[in-house]
Formats: C-alpha cells, sequence, structure tokens
C-alpha cells in the first residue's frame, strides 16, 4: 500500500515536471522566434541601407614597428580622437622588429577577425601589396598613413607631405646648421631605415634633387646611403661607422625617426657635439629633446603625428562606415578640418592613377629647436 502510494506519487510529479517543461520550451520557443524575427529584420534594414553601425566599427591600427616614440605618439593621437569623436574603436597592433612578414601576418589577422578596416604605415613599398589587396577583396576599407604601398593595394594614404616639401626641409635643416653652406669643403651622407621604404626614399631623392640645384658644392661621401633597418641599435652602430668612416664629415641628415636619436647616440659616444658635425632629420621631439639640451644637435623635424594617426583611422572608419570619394573631393575631418583627395601623383608622377586612389596631405610641418621643442609634448 505503501509502495503503491508513492508510486502514484511519482507518476503525479513527474506529470506536473512534464507539463511545466512544456510550457518552459514554449515560452523559449516563442522569445528566440521574435528574438530571430527582430535579427532578421535589423540585418535586412542594414542590408538594405548598406551602412554599418558606427559603435561596431573597428580599425586596426598598424605602426612600421611598436615601441618607436613616433608610432607610439601616433597611436596616442589614433585613441584620443577615436574616443572624442566617437562611433569607431581603434586597435593598435605592430610588432617591435619591422619586417615584411610581421606586417602581412597582423593585416591577415585583422582580416580573419572581422576588422572594418585597416590604416598601415608599411615597411616595404611593394611588400605588402598582396595582403591589403586581400584585405580589400574581404570587404576591409583600406588606408595607409606615413608610408605608401602601391597605390592600387589601399584607397588612402594620409601623407605628411610631399616628397619635395621634405626633402628640402631635410637639406635646409641641414644648411641652417653649417658655418658656412657654400663653403667648398661640405661633406654629407644620409642615414635612414631602408631604400624600400617609400616615404623616406622619396625625400632622399627629392633631397638630392635639391642639393644638386641649390648647393652643388656638397659632396655625398656614401651616395649608396647607410641604413640601418630601423633597428635601434645598429642605428647606433652605423651612425659611429659613419663618424668612424669620415672623421670630417660635415653634416648627417637622417630621414627616419629610428636613425636619428641612433646617430645622435653614435656622436655623443664619441664625444662628438654639432660643434663637430652637423646632425639633423625627422624624429618626435621628445626623443630628440636630451641630445638637444647636451649640444649634440641644434634642430630637426616632424609633423604632427598624433594629427596623422587620427586622421588615417579616422578616414578608414569613414569608409568603413558606407562612404565613397573620388579624387578632388573635400572630406570634413571633424575638429581638425576639410581636406582635399589629391591625385596620387603628387607624391610620384608615375604613379598609379584613379578617381577611387588618392592621396590626403598633413596641413604642416615643424622645426624644433632649444627654443620652442619643451611646447611638444609626444
Amino acid at each position: 500500500m505503501k509502495k503503491k502510494a508513492v508510486s502514484i506519487m511519482l507518476c503525479v510529479a513527474m506529470m506536473v515536471t512534464l507539463i511545466s517543461g512544456c510550457a518552459k520550451k514554449d515560452t523559449q520557443t516563442g522569445a528566440s522566434n521574435e528574438t530571430t524575427a527582430a535579427a532578421t529584420e535589423a540585418q535586412t534594414e542594414a542590408s538594405t541601407s548598406g551602412e554599418t553601425s558606427g559603435d561596431d566599427i573597428s580599425i586596426t591600427f598598424v605602426p612600421k614597428l611598436s615601441g618607436n616614440a613616433f608610432f607610439e605618439s601616433a597611436n596616442t593621437g589614433a585613441q584620443e580622437y577615436a574616443a572624442k569623436v566617437g562611433g569607431y574603436t581603434v586597435k593598435y597592433d605592430g610588432n617591435p622588429e619591422a619586417a615584411v612578414a610581421n606586417q602581412v601576418a597582423i593585416i591577415n589577422n585583422a582580416i580573419s577577425q572581422g576588422a572594418d578596416g585597416i590604416c598601415v604605415s608599411s615597411v616595404d613599398a611593394t611588400g605588402l601589396d598582396a595582403a591589403m589587396k586581400k584585405a580589400m577583396e574581404a570587404g576591409l576599407a583600406v588606408v595607409t598613413w606615413d608610408s605608401d604601398v602601391s597605390n592600387d593595394a589601399r584607397s588612402l594614404m594620409v601623407s605628411q607631405g610631399t616628397p619635395e616639401q621634405l626633402g628640402q626641409m631635410l637639406v635646409d635643416m641641414a644648411a641652417e646648421g653649417m658655418e658656412d653652406p657654400l663653403a667648398d669643403d661640405v661633406t654629407y651622407a644620409w642615414h635612414y631605415s631602408q631604400a624600400t621604404v617609400a616615404d623616406q626614399n622619396s625625400w632622399q631623392v627629392a633631397g638630392e634633387a635639391y642639393i644638386a640645384k641649390k648647393y652643388p658644392n656638397w659632396t655625398n661621401v656614401a651616395p649608396d646611403n647607410y641604413y640601418s633597418e630601423q633597428d635601434a641599435e645598429k642605428a647606433i652602430s652605423v651612425g659611429e661607422s659613419i663618424l668612424t668612416a669620415h672623421p670630417d664629415i660635415t653634416a648627417i641628415i637622417c630621414n627616419d625617426s629610428t636613425a636619428l636619436p641612433g646617430q645622435a647616440q653614435a656622436a655623443q659616444n664619441l664625444g662628438l657635439t654639432s660643434e663637430d658635425v652637423v646632425i639633423t632629420g625627422f624624429a618626435a621631439p621628445n626623443s630628440m629633446k636630451d641630445y638637444c639640451r647636451a649640444g649634440i644637435i641644434e634642430r630637426w623635424g616632424l609633423w604632427d603625428c598624433k594629427i596623422q594617426g587620427a586622421m588615417g583611422t579616422y578616414l578608414a572608419y569613414w569608409l568603413a562606415a558606407g562612404n565613397t570619394f573620388k579624387v578632388g573631393d573635400k572630406i570634413e575631418i571633424p575638429e581638425i578640418g576639410t581636406v582635399e583627395v589629391m591625385p596620387n601623383t603628387i607624391l610620384n608622377e608615375y604613379a598609379y592613377t584613379a578617381e577611387d586612389s588618392g592621396v590626403v596631405l598633413l596641413p604642416e610641418r615643424t622645426v624644433f629647436d632649444i627654443n620652442n621643442m619643451d611646447n611638444y609634448d609626444f
């Protein structure tokens, strides 16, 4: 009798559980159907409009190498600007070694991880082309900054200036440090990363043309140039080699933000100052202030890399959000200003041209010295 009662109670319990479970399942199914319907409707609306939600847009920001003051400052500018403007996020993804293989891996990761756009400073003029085109084919907005790839492998390039502007700036800074730039015994050399880096090489070529025209009395003691491959330690050793091989050299022009502090450190290691040799080039002000205070270097230059980072990542976001352009169009960048899309030929007269491939220039460049360097913190 007791067992029968227990059996009846178990049956009742099972029936209650079954009824409850069915009701719960029906409720979950209803909720799931509603959620699916809502998601489908939202997806349909997004597909119809061709737009991506700004809050979901992610831009991968790629430097030539991480740990360098120039690129870290550019990232600071990109992050601060994205936080201020809103609508997108910036993922800074770099490698401490400047190598094509490392950048290709980062670009491929951005594609596989679902990034909406990339903004890349290339270590090689053509080495990233295949990866960049793969990103374009995958639907990513593809922008370069600081150092370009082939023009058909990206949409926009945010350039610090034309080769003529920057080549002349480098030479003029060197001349200003000389006692007499028109003297017959002026000698000089170039020290930068490598010949395959598009931007730096173009400045050197333009600088040489400017020297031939304005300072035909100058002699280049190393026409094949000195390269340190954006390696900080190598920049010092190469810098010492230059000063040892050419003890009476007048000027060393370093059109690379790794080569310049390395060259200054090399001079300091050898007990030389700006009274002995003119050293100038491009680097972030914070990386050179101590050398300037120590009398190793008098002047050097750059552009606001924070603004460049902000512009590059914003334009990648702008494209990823569904906007389009053609050469000659003007684009409004909030709190920075209106920029015009220039043809690729502004950087290279033989460049690839197309309506959907162009260049945006930074508004200005700056020369730093003991009097103004502390006004800048990057």
